[in-house]
């Protein structure tokens, strides 16, 4: 029963869904910060972190899976990537979806589209479309070869999302937090795949 459950598509989508409801509780009710920012402001940091924080879990599953190939737990989490990739585009759309309102207008976003901390955002985001709608099995029968091609745009997606997040906070603490140990583990993932088969780690 519990391993059914483990198993279940329910399962993941609602662990990955779970830090949506305050949030989307928060904009319902409409309530504004006791810092007095209104929600939609509010909501913007949130909906950022975990877009990315998704995004960077469904990036270091393969060096992780390498790093320990006897752990049931990473073979588990890499037969779910495609999950956590989908999840981190909701988050990205939910975010932009706030900036735009918080923004209050089409004008307001496009007089600050140049800003390098706004454009790496957008950028991130146009990226996360493609790959998250074919982020199934469909796409990947009938894409063969090229789904992989595509899915690699992961990557400058990526360093824009940590561009964005360093621009627009002036705070480069928690960006790295982040992101020291995706660029971590993606480099031993290279020097894995690059070093001859022979040699031993």
């Amino acid at each position: 029963m519990f391993k059914a459950v483990l198993n279940s598509h329910w399962f993941i989508w609602t662990i990955l869904a779970l830090p949506s409801i305050p949030m989307m509780g928060a904009l319902v009710s409409g309530q504004p910060s006791p810092e007095g920012k209104p929600v939609a402001e509010m909501l913007l940091h949130p909906t950022g972190e975990f877009a990315a924080r998704f995004m960077i879990i469904a990036m270091i599953l393969t060096p992780m899976r390498l790093l320990f190939p006897d752990s049931a737990l990473w073979r588990w989490m890499v037969k779910r990537r495609r999950y956590f990739g989908v999840a981190a585009f909701a988050y990205a759309a939910f975010h932009t979806g706030l900036y735009i309102i918080d923004m209050g207008g089409l004008r307001a976003v496009l007089g600050e589209a140049l800003a390098l901390g706004i454009w790496t955002g957008w950028f991130a985001m146009f990226i996360f479309v493609p790959l998250a709608l074919t982020s199934n099995g469909y796409s990947v029968r009938q894409m063969g070869p090229a789904w992989k091609s595509l899915q690699r745009w992961v990557y400058p997606a990526a360093f824009a999302t940590l561009l964005h997040w360093i621009f627009v906070h002036n705070n480069l603490g928690p960006a790295l937090l982040h992101f020291i140990p995706l660029a971590t583990l993606e480099t031993y993932r290279i020097w894995r795949n690059a070093r001859p088969r022979n040699q031993p780690i």
